[in-house]
């Protein structure tokens, strides 16, 4: 019998890029407002709005841009030009067209666990950029399950382990959230593996859980999966 019934991926920059999307833009709309304000306190008021905002807009490019507008518009006072506002909607339809780019290793590693266990992916975001990403990928039919959800909360996570019949010690998230795909799922009693991005929205940040807490393992790159997963699955036995 398999060690985990489920294997669950997070998508945006587990499975491919996505946070330099996010990092270009900003630093396109620091260079638009240079008149009003110096790069770091655009920064800053961009991610109070980006905050404030996540209670109505949610994640993902269309909730980035509306947060955007409105900050261009405080941190301006209202000078922003209609065509400098058109100027950051372009933006958001190229991050929007932008192709999906892999991260190393994924390609490979994806078909191979697919023939060993059964996979999911369980990402937050805009449902339809979501759903058009994973569609770009390729990756598509090596999941058996695609979870596009609002938030990644510990209600959220329970009630898809109700819906699928998920014992929680035999499951397994892998993601670069410690806040969204591994601190819920350790306090449910899953298995979690963190793998770091290069670029790591504040929002996402937290406290590492400790080194040696039960279910929780740290890996650079997702390349090094399947060794873990043997070594998990030899120490069970």
């Amino acid at each position: 019998m398999p060690t985990f019934e489920f294997i669950a991926f997070d998508a945006d920059d587990t499975l491919w890029h996505s946070e330099r999307l996010y990092a270009d833009a900003q630093k396109r709309f620091a260079q638009l407002l240079a008149n009003y304000h110096d790069p770091e306190w655009i920064n800053d008021r961009l991610y109070q709005t980006e905050t404030r905002n996540i209670q109505h807009f949610g994640y993902g490019i269309k909730a980035f841009a509306l947060s955007l507008i409105e900050t261009a518009i405080e941190l301006t006072e209202r000078r922003i030009s209609s065509q400098e506002i058109q100027e950051i909607v372009g933006w958001a339809k190229q991050m929007l067209n932008a192709e999906v780019e892999l991260l190393p290793q994924v390609s490979q590693i994806i078909p191979r666990l697919a023939s060993q266990y059964p996979l999911m992916v369980i990402t937050k975001g805009d449902l339809l950029d979501q759903e058009m990403k994973i569609r770009k990928s390729g990756l598509e039919n090596y999941f058996q399950h695609i979870e596009i959800v609002s938030q990644k909360t510990l209600e959220t996570y329970g009630k898809l382990f109700k819906k699928y019949s998920i014992t929680p010690s035999r499951f397994l998230m892998v993601g670069n959230s410690l806040p969204s795909d591994i601190l819920p799922i350790l306090k449910l009693g899953g298995s979690a593996v963190h793998i770091p991005y290069e670029i790591t929205w504040l929002h996402e940040t937290a406290e590492q859980p400790p080194i040696d807490q039960t279910g929780y393992h740290q890996l650079e790159t997702i390349g090094q999966l399947p060794p873990l997963l043997e070594r998990i699955t030899q120490n069970k036995e």
